[in-house]
């Protein structure tokens, strides 16, 4: 019982999805640890290492669950969504709450420990990651209050480790933003029917499929740009740019298997290149950090 009961909270909270932004939060996590001027034990860096995951799941959980329990209406009436753990009638509406508020506090009080400057934000992080679910009720750019939420992962733990903010992972933190934008309005082609139905904003909804799609590719563009930049500011080397190549590949072949007349393939680009994007693209940083930091 209490393993199906862990399952069907992992589940509420995609922890799957966790694969978009922690890779992000990783580069964000070393370059923090070789930028340091004052050396860290390694029960130092390996205690960090660990707050900072604890703060990325719970973060991450709580913004979902409150997602989740805020949408439950909506969740029942659309086909796509009714078999979701609260209208299905799997996690109750109080529980997804209780979760949420659990997760938030846990998320405090490991700031807590990490140093003052994260403890200071963690309000402001909370504030961002549970607005967006708000969002859709009043504005299409609901895609990009989402994009800054898990823009938050490489900067954060960046900081984490350092106490201070840095160039070169807030432009990491933009090319995540860009880049969760542009795939969340690919993903939000599903609804573009229903949100017009129920009154809801997104930019499929106020522009059609079609032109969505082109405002996607421009965040992608732009997030191409930034990881770009980053790696000329940071002075990468090979590693780095193969990286790259994966990543804008991945982007590329996301936009050229999901076509305004034809969605089949839109849970194929979200889950699989984009997946494959954040993995793959955050291990050649590593390794180029690994080896020339």
């Amino acid at each position: 019982m209490a393993v199906t009961t862990i399952k069907n909270y992992l589940s509420l909270v995609k922890f799957s999805h966790t694969i978009f932004a922690l890779p992000f939060a990783m580069i964000g996590f070393f370059l923090g640890r070789y930028s340091l001027t004052t050396p860290q034990t390694i029960n130092e860096l390996v205690l960090k290492f660990i707050l900072v995951l604890i703060c990325m799941v719970t973060a991450r959980s709580a913004a979902m669950a409150f997602n989740r329990w805020l949408d439950a209406k909506y969740d029942a009436l659309n086909p796509r969504t009714a078999i979701r753990e609260i209208p299905a009638g799997i996690i109750t509406s109080k529980n997804a709450l209780l979760f949420t508020i659990g997760s938030a506090i846990l998320f405090i009080v490991t700031c807590f420990f990490i140093n003052p400057l994260c403890m200071a934000l963690s309000p402001v992080a909370l504030f961002v990651i549970l607005f967006y679910s708000y969002t859709k009720r009043f504005t299409a750019l609901c895609h990009l209050v989402l994009g800054v939420g898990l823009s938050l992962a490489p900067i954060g733990a960046y900081i984490a480790v350092t106490g201070h903010f840095d160039l070169l992972p807030v432009l990491f933190s933009f090319t995540v933003l860009f880049w969760v934008s542009g795939f969340d309005i690919i993903y939000a082609l599903q609804d573009e029917a229903f949100d017009k139905e129920h009154k809801l904003h997104s930019i499929p909804a106020a522009v059609g499929k079609t032109n969505a799609l082109r405002v996607s590719e421009l965040l992608h563009l732009l997030s191409a740009t930034c990881v770009v930049f980053a790696g000329i500011h940071g002075h990468f080397s090979w590693a780095y740019w193969l990286g790259v190549a994966v990543f804008i590949g991945m982007l590329i072949y996301q936009h050229s298997i999901v076509k305004p007349t034809d969605l089949r393939k839109v849970n194929l680009a979200f889950m699989n290149a984009n997946g494959i994007a954040s993995v793959v693209f955050a291990v050649f940083v590593l390794l180029d950090i690994f080896i020339n930091r």
